[in-house]
């Protein structure tokens, strides 16, 4: 009887985890970290344990990532927003978030969910590469000790 308790359990909890464990490819390059889901679908838990990933990177050397989601087919509105507000906390961070490759009816579930305007978003991973280097660029301008905005010239 305990026995079936304890494989029951453990059963559970390994269903638990193949639920909610999300299959990503991760690729590291020199300015950014690309993200590509490989679920068709992205429901909030789901999201959620991706989001835990991408701040993981904010530990490592290179932080900015780009969120490839060119497999993704749909996205409910928890997915979403959690979406925007790892964006929003990337930039708090003074990293890069860019988000590329959505399908049109992903595009959508962003647009009902009126997040569409806050997201850095863009068509091809190529566009997200070039955002990212320029937002780069703009930060070291910005923390550069040279430019003194504040003053006028004598």
């Amino acid at each position: 009887m305990i026995t079936n308790i304890f494989e029951e359990t453990c059963s559970s909890i390994y269903t638990h985890l193949l639920m909610n464990i999300m299959r990503v490819k991760i690729d590291t390059k020199e300015k950014f970290t690309v993200i590509h889901p490989e679920e068709t679908g992205l429901t909030g838990s789901l999201t959620a344990n991706l989001a835990e990933t991408c701040k993981g990177i904010l530990t490592q050397p290179v932080k900015n990532v780009v969120l490839n989601l060119e497999s993704v087919l749909r996205i409910d509105e928890a997915s979403a927003t959690i979406l925007a507000e790892l964006q929003q906390h990337f930039y708090e961070q003074n990293t890069s978030f860019v988000v590329c490759g959505l399908r049109p009816e992903v595009e959508a579930s962003f647009e009902s969910a009126e997040l569409l305007e806050f997201m850095n978003i863009t068509p091809t991973e190529s566009e997200a590469w070039d955002i990212v280097q320029m937002e780069e660029i703009e930060r070291e301008l910005l923390d550069s000790d040279d430019m003194e905005f504040d003053k006028q010239p004598e």
